[in-house]
């Protein structure tokens, strides 16, 4: 049975399905095209990750460096399992619609507990954190463009693009029904003590 391959695996895989690369090359390119916007890259987490799939050998080791006083670099290649496991992956995952818990839904299940005029000023908050993300959002899709990156490379940012406008339009109409008072909010009651 394959092992479920997590985000950052799938674009360690995809990148080394482009060339051979070793994983402080793989941190920089995923920083430089702004993939830490849908995936959670930290070097140790990567370097974690390149051992494990080579550990399952999806990647191998090809050969080590060293330059100047840097530490050696180990290059990585995809193996043929690595390939495979990689395009198994992307077809489910597009195929297949998985529920992935976020957090966001959770506490706004529990917006309730605070007061209505706190609950809007954490919702504007938020609507505002989004607009940041969106301005990131639309200037790279920007750049793409204008570098000649063709689409299928970066649709996933068109995706995000999407789904931060659903999310700001809908916190807009959500304050604006709490301000208005046309969704009710009862006061916060505060628990008593008793001694």
């Amino acid at each position: 049975m394959m092992t479920e391959l997590t985000p950052l695996a799938i674009s360690v895989l995809a990148l080394l399905n482009e060339r051979p690369m070793h994983a402080y090359e793989m941190y920089q390119l995923l920083l430089s095209r702004q993939n830490n916007r849908i995936v959670k890259v930290r070097p140790g987490s990567l370097y974690h990750t390149v051992e494990r799939l080579a550990g399952q050998q999806y990647v191998r080791a090809i050969g080590t460096e060293r330059a100047g006083n840097r530490p050696e670099r180990t290059t990585y290649e995809i193996t043929p399992e690595g390939n495979d496991a990689l395009t198994r992956r992307v077809e489910s995952g597009l195929e297949n619609f998985v529920y992935e818990y976020p957090q966001f839904p959770v506490v706004l299940s529990e917006a309730h507990n605070l007061e209505a005029d706190d609950a809007v000023l954490r919702l504007r908050r938020r609507a505002e954190d989004l607009d940041r993300w969106l301005t990131d959002v639309d200037e790279a899709i920007v750049l793409a463009r204008a570098s000649g990156v063709p689409e299928r490379y970066w649709m996933a940012a068109d995706y995000v693009r999407g789904q931060l406008r659903a999310e700001r339009a809908w916190l807009a109409t959500t304050f604006e029904r709490i301000e208005s008072k046309d969704l009710e909010w009862l006061s916060r009651k505060t628990p008593s003590t008793t001694g």
